[in-house]
């Protein structure tokens, strides 16, 4: 089966952050992130935009809820800094700070 999208990890970001989760969490990540590749309409469950290009990946396990921040380069979504245990109802605004920061470091790299 072909993959409709291509998940790339900026820098060590995402996988620092993804070790120090319970292997239980990461496991859901890895699913998600295959769900997001094969699928045409991911779930906002566990996909969704929030601002301004910016995304959100998003595992519950139990009681507790992680996010990884994300944006589009074309046809390649690019993970992000910006893991973190929510602990709030709403996504914390520094957190997107952070994201379009590292987005603007991306596209500045790449030219």
């Amino acid at each position: 089966m072909k993959k409709l999208r291509t998940i790339l990890s900026y820098k060590h970001y995402t996988t620092d952050f993804l070790d120090t989760l319970p292997k239980k969490v990461r496991d859901k990540f890895f699913w998600t992130f295959e769900l997001i590749q094969d699928i045409e309409i991911i779930p906002k469950t566990y996909f969704k935009h929030l601002e301004d290009g910016i995304y959100e990946i998003r595992v519950r396990s139990g009681s507790n809820i992680y996010r990884i921040l994300a944006f589009f380069d074309k046809d390649k979504l690019v993970l992000t800094i910006n893991g973190f245990q929510k602990k709030t109802q709403k996504t914390p605004k520094s957190e997107i700070i952070k994201a379009k920061q590292i987005r603007n470091d991306y596209e500045s790299e790449k030219k």
